[in-house]
């Protein structure tokens, strides 16, 4: 069985995976996490995508964490081709499969049929000249005349995301907007676990998160993944946090100021990642903290 624990950052969804593999395990049906977060794919991104310290797993498996290079390139295509290995893998096994992230593409692309077109060179470097020479402004102008769903899905901050959209709509002809899901046909038999919070006590938790990352050192941790390429990575470059953090070593940022746009950033991803999965059929949505979320996760896997 599938299970999927999705929700903004900072509902507390890894603690939920972990209680409930935890029951699982103890009533004896192992579990083993899938990481659906695109940035805890990359290695020595740790602070700042709160990602798990192995000392916390409580010996419970868990996949698809620090799987890549900061300079590595990542995309749907893959992830989904790489999460759907593994956890036919842990299926195999005779485990539960326990899909936890708040990357809305990254878990639909797992959960739902969704089937990605091939790419052409030379659109997406003319969408990416636009994005280079005019900011990403203007390519959330360009999707938006085209696909208002898309651009409002997206954002008008994340140029990777905009190019692609706008790739794929040139190249198939169709709103990108077509491929995210609303009725889409589910991959394999799953259950689908929401954790939401009321906005100011999600704002108000977030802001501490931000707040205490860089109490617990991510411009150190940014200072050596510099070394390592980070601001040439495509994707890793441009984590939230970690450009930031990166501008403030550039003294392009103060302290104050970098962490007053991470915070601002992070509160505008979690908007998005709430109308994401709000879209998605079925979910049961449980508050975060409620203890009884893993009986209502359990509940989901024995409808």
């Amino acid at each position: 069985m599938l299970i999927a624990l999705v929700g903004a950052t900072g509902t507390g969804k890894s603690a939920l995976s972990l209680d409930l593999a935890e029951r699982l395990r103890s009533s004896g049906r192992p579990a083993e996490i899938v990481n659906a977060d695109a940035m805890q794919l990359y290695r020595g991104m740790d602070i700042g995508t709160a990602k798990l310290p192995v000392s916390e797993r409580r010996g419970i498996p868990h996949h698809l964490l620090d799987e890549l290079d900061v300079t590595d390139e990542a995309s749907v295509e893959w992830y989904q081709r790489r999460a759907r290995t593994v956890i036919d893998e842990v299926h195999g096994r005779g485990a539960v499969a326990v899909l936890v992230g708040g990357s809305g593409l990254y878990v639909s692309s797992v959960l739902f049929d969704l089937r990605f077109p091939g790419t052409d060179p030379a659109i997406r470097a003319r969408y990416e000249a636009v994005g280079e020479a005019q900011g990403p402004g203007a390519l959330f102008r360009l999707l938006r005349d085209r696909d208002p769903l898309a651009a409002e899905k997206i954002g008008s901050t994340n140029i990777r995301r905009l190019v692609r959209a706008l790739e794929v709509g040139e190249l198939t002809g169709e709103p990108f907007s077509a491929r995210l899901p609303d009725e889409a046909a589910r991959w394999r038999p799953s259950a689908i676990v929401g954790v939401r919070d009321d906005r100011e006590a999600l704002v108000e938790r977030l802001d501490a998160r931000v707040e205490r990352m860089w109490r617990d050192g991510l411009v150190d941790e940014v200072r050596g993944l510099l070394a390592h390429g980070l601001e040439r990575g495509v994707t890793a470059g441009r984590a939230i946090g970690y450009a930031q953090a990166a501008a403030q070593l550039r003294g392009e940022l103060t302290e104050s100021d970098a962490i007053e746009t991470s915070a601002a950033l992070t509160r505008r991803y979690a908007r998005r990642q709430v109308s994401w999965f709000r879209r998605y059929p079925d979910v049961r949505w449980v508050r975060s903290g409620d203890p009884g979320g893993v009986e209502a996760a359990l509940d989901t896997l024995d409808a």
